[in-house]
Formats: C-alpha cells, sequence, structure tokens
C-alpha cells in the first residue's frame, strides 16, 4: 500500500509551484468575523460564517524551498462569537489518496499533514500561544515566549475536528476565551500566525515564516483585527481527582512495614482562578504527583547530582514564565559551562534528606518523596508590559518508621518547609529590550535538632536579568544575568555544606576559599553576560560567566559546579538555499576556557561543528573539540589538584528522513586522553510506524569507559606529607554499560491512547590496580603492590600499605566492584472522556539486581534479572474538569 501511495504522489502536480512575487506584508491584516449562529465543530464548515470572502490563502514556504509559493492551495478563516475564537481551514491536495493522516498520542507529530495557528492575544510581540491538529485528528498546543521559543508542556481545554474529503483535508478549530488572557478592551489587536505541513514533500508553509537565516517569529505576526464586545474570562476551573493505588512488592520477610502489599488511596484537587483578566492563580490541595513515565535507570560514579526532568502538571503548566536569565538572545551557547537554575521544581516533594545520621535499625520505612500539603501559582501580565509568576508551596513534615530488636519507633526525617518563587519581568518597547528579577527562598521549621545538622535553615536568592538589543534591525543583542545566594544553618550543617562537592572549601591547596568550622552562613554570587548574532548568514555568540565558590542555589533551584570563571567565542556561517548536495548547512567554530578564582585553568580547548541536511532529507553532524592539558580541582574530591591530560572528543550522527515508515537515527561518541583512557558509546535508534496510529521505536545503546583515576576514597596519613596528610586513593576502572529504550504508542482515538515503556539496563564496573596520588599538580601516582607498598584482598575487603613495615598506616576499604542489573517498564491507558476530564491507568513493573562482580556477561545478566521477582505498581486515576 505504502509503495502505491509514493508511485502515485510522483504523479501528482502541485496547484502551485510559481515563485511568491507577492509575499505577505508587514501591514497584512487578518479580520475575524463575528458568527450570529452557533458553530458545531464537526469538520464539515456548512455554517455560514465560514463562507464569507474573507479568507486567507497566500501560503509561503520556509522549507523545502524558503520564500516560494505554497504548493497547495489553502484558505483560512477566523470567526468569534461571546465565548470562543474559531478557526477553519479547508486544505486543498491535489492528491488526497496521499495525506498522511496519522494519528499519535497529543503533542506528538509524527510527520503527519497538519494544520495550526499561532496567536497573540497581548499583542507584546514575544509570547503567545499555538494550537494544531493533524489530519488524522492529533492535538497539539503549547505557548509562545522569548519570540522564536515554544514549550509543549501546556495543555489548553479547546476542541478541534479534522476529516479528509475527495480534494484534501478541512479543519475546525474551538478555542474557549477562557484559555486565552488578554486586557479587556473596548476593540482588540492581537498576533495571528499560520501554518501548514505537507510531510510528503518535506513542506512547511507559513502566512508570515522566520527566514532561515534570521529570527523572530511571534515579532513578525501579522494584526488579527474585528474582535470586538468579548471579554477575558474570570472563571472557575476545578480539576478534583480520585486515586486508587497498589503495590506489590517483595521485602525482606522479617520486614514488620511491609508485607509486600500496600494499598494507598489518595484524593485531592486542583484550581485555576482568573484573578483578572491579566493574572491566574492556581492553587492545590492534596495535590497527587504520580508520574505517567518513569525516570531512567542511571548509575552514576560522579560526585555530583544527576538532573531529572519534571513530569507533573502542576508545575509544568506555565513553567516558562520563570525562565530566568535567557531572554532576549535566541542561542545560549555554553563550553563546559554549567549555569545554575534558580528554580527546580523537583525540589518539592522531593526524598526526605534528613536519614545519614538516624539511629541503628534493622528495618526501615520511608516515604518516597515529601508531601505537598498545599501549594499556589500566580502567573500572567501586569499592565502593559510586566510579566508576572510567583509559587508558595508547603511540604509536610515527614518521618521514617524503624524497628530494632523487636522495638518500633519514629524519627522526623524532613522539617515542615515553606518554598516560595517570585519572578517579574518587564518587556521594553515590544522587546526591544528587558529587564526581570527572580527570588527564591526555602524556609524550615524543625521539631527535631537533630535535622539542624542535615538540612539547611534558610535558604534565600535573588536574580536579576535583562537583554537590549543593539540595532535598530535586531540583529546584534546583549543578555546577561547576576545572581547572589544566602544560606543559614547551624556550624555542623554549614561545615558540611562547604565541603560538598559543589564547593570543596577543604582543599589545601585552595588560596580563594578555606573550611570556616565556625561559619552559619554561606553567601555567594554568580553572572553571565551573552553577545549574540541573531540574524544573517553569518554566526556569531561570546559570552563569559562566572560562579563564586560560596554560591548555592539548590535548596530550591539546580546547580553542578561552583568556583568557575567561565568564557567562550564562537562564530561560523550556515548556507540556507538548497545546493547540489543539501539543503542547508551549517560550519561553527568556537574557543573556550574556564578557571576557577585561584586563576588555575580548569577546561580549555578548541571546537568545531559541521552539520547539514542532504537533499533527500537525511542529516548528518560531526562534532570535534580538543583540550589541551589543564588542572582538575574536582578529581581529588576536597583534596590537592591534580591534572587533565589532553584529549580529542568527535561525536557523529546521522539521521534518515523522518517522513517514511522506518525512521533511524545513529550515534557514535569517543573522548580519547593521551594517557589511553577513553570514553565511548554508540547507540542506534530506530522508529517504524507500523499504522496510520500506531508507532514502535527501539534505542539501544552501548558505553565503555577506561579510567586510570577513579576515585575510591582517602586517608589519613602523616606520612603522606606531599599530600597534605592524607592518601588519596583511585584505581583503574572498565565499565560497561548496555541498555535500550523501548517504546510502543497507539493511539484509538484523539482522546483515548496507550503507551508502552520498557527499558532494560546491564552495568558492570571493575576496579584494578588500586593507587595514590604522588603530589599535587600532576597525573602521578604509586600503585599499592610495587616496591615497598603492599595490597592484600580478603574476600570483598582491600588493605593496603603505602610502605609496608614502615610507619603509614594500614588502609582499608570495600571492593567497589559490582554488576547491576535493572528492567523499568510502565503501560499507561488515557482516556479523556470529557474535555479536561481524564481517566488513567497505570501499570508499573521494576525488576533489578546487584551483584559484587566486575565482570561483564550479556547472556547471564539476562538470566538473573529474568529470574528476579518483580515489583509491580497499579493506579487508577480519574480526574474531572469542572468551569465555572
Amino acid at each position: 500500500m505504502r509503495k502505491i501511495l509514493f508511485l502515485t504522489a510522483l504523479f501528482c502536480v502541485p496547484l502551485f509551484s510559481a515563485s511568491n512575487d507577492d509575499p505577505v506584508g508587514k501591514d497584512f491584516v487578518v479580520t475575524a468575523v463575528r458568527t450570529t449562529s452557533p458553530i458545531e465543530i464537526d469538520g464539515l464548515l456548512n455554517e455560514e460564517v465560514w463562507h464569507n470572502g474573507n479568507s486567507i490563502t497566500r501560503f509561503t514556504q520556509r522549507d523545502p524551498n524558503e520564500g516560494r509559493q505554497a504548493s497547495e492551495k489553502s484558505e483560512v478563516r477566523v470567526a468569534y462569537d461571546d465565548q470562543a475564537l474559531y478557526v477553519s481551514a479547508k486544505l486543498y491536495d491535489s492528491c488526497p489518496d496521499s495525506i498522511e493522516a496519522r494519528l499519535g498520542r497529543r503533542d506528538s507529530y509524527d510527520s503527519a499533514d497538519l494544520f495550526g495557528f499561532f496567536v497573540d492575544p497581548y499583542y507584546d510581540k514575544r509570547s503567545g500561544y499555538y494550537f494544531g491538529l493533524s489530519a488524522g485528528g492529533t492535538f497539539l498546543d503549547g505557548v509562545l515566549m522569548n519570540d522564536d521559543w515554544d514549550d509543549e508542556s501546556w495543555d489548553g481545554v479547546w476542541d478541534g475536528r479534522a476529516r479528509v474529503t475527495d480534494d484534501g483535508w478541512i479543519v475546525e478549530i474551538r478555542v474557549p476565551f477562557s484559555q486565552l488572557r488578554f486586557k479587556e478592551q473596548s476593540e482588540y489587536v492581537w498576533g495571528i500566525n499560520f501554518r501548514r505541513d505537507i510531510p510528503r514533500r518535506n513542506e512547511e508553509d507559513y502566512l508570515v515564516y522566520t527566514p532561515k537565516n534570521g529570527s523572530g517569529f511571534v515579532s513578525r505576526f501579522p494584526k488579527l483585527v474585528g474582535l470586538k464586545d468579548i471579554h477575558p474570562a474570570n472563571n472557575i476551573e476545578i480539576l478534583p481527582y480520585v486515586r486508587a493505588k497498589g503495590e506489590f512488592t517483595h521485602p525482606d520477610k522479617e520486614d514488620p512495614f511491609n508485607d509486600g502489599s500496600r494499598y494507598l488511596p489518595g484524593m485531592g484537587v486542583d484550581l485555576k482562578y482568573g484573578i483578572s483578566s491579566n493574572l491566574t492563580l492556581n492553587a492545590t490541595v492534596n495535590p497527587d504527583f504520580g508520574q505517567v513515565e518513569v525516570d531512567p535507570a542511571v548509575v552514576n560514579l560522579s560526585d555530583v547530582e544527576t538532573f531529572f526532568d519534571e513530569k507533573r502538571p502542576f508545575f509544568v503548566e506555565g513553567s516558562s514564565i520563570f525562565d530566568f536569565g535567557s531572554g532576549g538572545a535566541t542561542n545560549q551557547w555554553g563550553f563546559n559551562w554549567s549555569g545554575p537554575d534558580f528554580f527546580y521544581s523537583r525540589r518539592l516533594g522531593r526524598a526526605p534528606q534528613g536519614t545519614s545520621s538516624l539511629p541503628d535499625y534493622d528495618f526501615i520505612n520511608i516515604p518516597e518523596g515529601t508531601e505537598i500539603l498545599g501549594a499556589a501559582k500566580i502567573t500572567g501580565k501586569l499592565g502593559k508590559d510586566w510579566n508576572i509568576g510567583a509559587i508558595h508551596g508547603i511540604t509536610a513534615r515527614e518521618y521514617a518508621d524503624l524497628e530494632k530488636n523487636g522495638r518500633k519507633f519514629t524519627e522526623e526525617i524532613e522539617p515542615l518547609t515553606h518554598y516560595s518563587v517570585l519572578r517579574v519581568q518587564r518587556e521594553i518597547n515590544e522587546g526591544y529590550r528587558g529587564i526581570g528579577i527572580i527570588s527564591t527562598g526555602a524556609i524550615r521549621d524543625f521539631k527535631d535538632k537533630r535535622l539542624k545538622n542535615e538540612v539547611n535553615s534558610k535558604a534565600l536568592a535573588f536574580g536579576l536579568d535583562g537583554w537590549t538589543f543593539l540595532d535598530k534591525n535586531r540583529t546584534w543583542v546583549i543578555t546577561g544575568w547576576g545572581g547572589m545566594s544566602h544560606i543559614e544553618g547551624n556550624k555542623t550543617r554549614i561545615t558540611d555544606l562547604q565541603k560538598e562537592s559543589q564547593h570543596y572549601f577543604q582543599r589545601p591547596d585552595a588560596k580563594v576559599t578555606s573550611l570556616d568550622t565556625n561559619a552559619t552562613k554561606l553567601q555567594g554570587f554568580a553572572a553571565r553576560l551573552l553577545v549574540n548574532k541573531q540574524k544573517g548568514n553569518v554566526i556569531f555568540n561570546s559570552a563569559i560567566g562566572v560562579i563564586d565558590p560560596g554560591f548555592d542555589v539548590r535548596d530550591v533551584g539546580f546547580m553542578w559546579r561552583t568556583n568557575v570563571i567561565n568564557a567562550h567565542i564562537g562564530g561560523g556561517y550556515k548556507w540556507t538555499k538548497p545546493g547540489k548536495i543539501s539543503r542547508y548547512t551549517e560550519l561553527i567554530g568556537a574557543l573556550f576556557q574556564t578557571r576557577d578564582f585561584d586563576g588555575n585553568t580548569t577546561w580549555q580547548g578548541i571546537f568545531g561543528l559541521f552539520s547539514t541536511q542532504f537533499l533527500n532529507y537525511y542529516s548528518f553532524e560531526m562534532v570535534t573539540a580538543y583540550d589541551p592539558m589543564t588542572y582538575n580541582i574536582y578529581g581529588t574530591r576536597g583534596g590537592p589538584i591534580m591534572v587533565n591530560k589532553p584529549g580529542f572528543e568527535i561525536d557523529l550522527e546521522l539521521q534518515s528522513d523522518d517522513r517514511k515508515p522506518w525512521v533511524f537515527e545513529l550515534d557514535f561518541n569517543s573522548y580519547v586522553h593521551s594517557t589511553g583512557e577513553y570514553d565511548r558509546g554508540t547507540d542506534f535508534e530506530i522508529q517504524w510506524k507500523a499504522l496510520d496510529n500506531l508507532s514502535v521505536s527501539l534505542n539501544p545503546g552501548i558505553e565503555w569507559t577506561k579510567d586510570y583515576s577513579q576515585w575510591i576514597d582517602d586517608f589519613e596519613d602523616v606520612t603522606a606529607t606531599k599530600t597534605y596528610g592524607k592518601r588519596y586513593v583511585f584505581a583503574n576502572l572498565d565499565y560497561t554499560e548496555v541498555s535500550s529504550s523501548i517504546r510502543l504508542n497507539w493511539t484509538f482515538t484523539p482522546k483515548l491512547s496507550l503507551q508502552l515503556y520498557m527499558q532494560p539496563l546491564i552495568a558492570s564496573a571493575k576496579f584494578t590496580k588500586y593507587k595514590y596520588l604522588d603530589r599535587p599538580k600532576s597525573y602521578a601516582f604509586n600503585e599499592f603492590g610495587e616496591g615497598s607498598s603492599t595490597l592484600q584482598i580478603e574476600d570483598e575487603t582491600i588493605f593496603a600499605d603505602a610502605d609496608g613495615d614502615g610507619p603509614a598506616p594500614e588502609l582499608e576499604w570495600e571492593k567497589r566492584d559490582f554488576n547491576e542489573k535493572s528492567l523499568r517498564g510502565n503501560a499507561v491507558l488515557r482516556w479523556e472522556y470529557l474535555p479536561g476530564s481524564t481517566l488513567y491507568f497505570v501499570w508499573t513493573q521494576t525488576r533489578s539486581r546487584s551483584d559484587q562482580t566486575g565482570n561483564f556477561e550479556f547472556g547471564r545478566s539476562v538470566d538473573r534479572l529474568l529470574d528476579t521477582q518483580a515489583d509491580n505498581i497499579f493506579m487508577i486515576k480519574m480526574t474531572y474538569w469542572l468551569n465555572f
């Protein structure tokens, strides 16, 4: 069938092929017509309002032939009544049998014929909404921000219908004004734009498009006029939920807290209220933040935390308003720059923190996450130019149930905490420049004083950001931000905080920082300034950023490192017109360097990127980098400086034409040091669009690491005078990881879908050649067991002595070899039985096993994993949307 359709498409003659000599000008106006009779959203267009002469027909290609007239005719009309905005589109097709009417889950785009419209109700020329339908009926929606960016996480409550006909296909959309935010006026001017995709030609058509060598999308929208006597809805939306959850696991048979089955009913409510035409209040009581998709399994051998994406609806919706430091510029390059996030919403409801100092126990029962008693969020605009967002949340005081020698007792493991986030931003002269602030806070109340040694008592942060364009054409922009943090706690807590991997104040050879065991506060600053060229074929981007050693926003935000002074300068060229080989090509080069506050160069190098899309719509990308010798201030985890040996990186990516039933992507990456150490990996993703409503994807991958300086531990040793009275012990590491993600998306109707996800993972690590650092600012080690030193392994314990019978103490640590196996997956049946009301059936299964062997034995690991008993979680959740 596919071949027949493909051959038929070869003989389909486009209705339009001439050059577009009359593109839509900036004075083009779209007129909305008020309807006096009801409009039924059925995709038939038999209402009178759809037969007026007020249609939009002039569409222009952005792809594949930028600037040419669309190959097929489209007729689009806009209407409205007191409650909603309506858009209809009659999308003619000279070969209707070739229309790709794929049906996927919401917000998924699987190379289907598509129509969408964009609207800027505030007419600030920087933000807005988009709504779209595929020919198969897939709903797409989201928000627009920063003129060029979009975010699909917002899900509005609206209606639409797509219908394939003998001469093309039809779209009819109804968006209630309650889903849009706009300032009340007697007569309105909004921005509007339209898009049509014809995937068999890889064609994207717009009313107005952003050139490939340009920037700015919302700011180019034509005016939408004709809207009169409508009012922003100060409506109330209430979304109560009920949940039934059962956990069937395999705990220790003696565990008094869990016999293997738990039943966890729950209920709560979310509320949305239009405070005014510009402001919306979201509130939640006892929210259910159960995730539909499980977090990926990760083996983390580093000294920093793993970042996970947010998936909880209350925080995802409207999250873009809390973005900080990225306004203005369309490209935010970063070379070894791990800038902080002032707000990381997964801090609310995270796992309890105060578990490391619990008394001895035989069995323990700890909640997976901290209960969120309630949270409220206000988002919107004040006046014409001010954007505002605020979040307040209170998390519960949490306790652990413990049992020791038959005696049960409880211990507090998380204090009562109030979290707050305030974001305010002003856009000036239609986004020509902007300025904003962000403020975050976490304040805790302790009952158990023990927790004061483990958790910060108070954490505050404040930031200022902004941007300005340097010319009238908005080609050059400067964007930047600066911020401060302030943390309070007792002496024990602040001492431990200074020692954590983000700070390492205990480093013996540091000059700017030193450990202060009497401190009850930690403060710091951070800032970054970036210049970007937004338009034209020539590319330029440069930035400088600093993160003070005492800066820390992790109570409410996220960050990896401090003690950073980072800069880069880069440029390149992009060829945006199709040639004899490629449709688009980009070539970029850059120089970068990172220093610490002592002046040590901790990273530097030369970067190159080549990217192209061929005429057959395959794409290829190659990234290379060379890094000369630098210093490593983190390798000894609070000890003296080491050396980073020179290294070379190459990453390759090849991707096929995503219009086809079979789509693949092949990735290879390799980083090789001059010592012979390396990190290598390759993965292959293949997607099969089996049916118009069924797709399967498989993404297997393998990683190899050979590291001659894998951290083990540090030990007090007064004879180690060259390394300041400590032995810093390392080992050779051979690490192998094989994993895959398997997905199945089966969409029965636009409102009913089944999603299956599975992630098997096998990882092994073998530690050999135990050694200790010989001296600072070197990559020189002394291996235990050579010369006068000794090394002895007894069962799972390792004994080592740097000088045998000499004065150095004998060191002892446990073997670190491991073989981890896990299989994680879930199945989600989602049914939107009424607009905004959803019923979920969820099944999550986890299998995991760990062995103290570093040998990678794929077949044996698979067998042992399949023999492992599975933990199962079953959940039914129902929400019901009420609108007043």
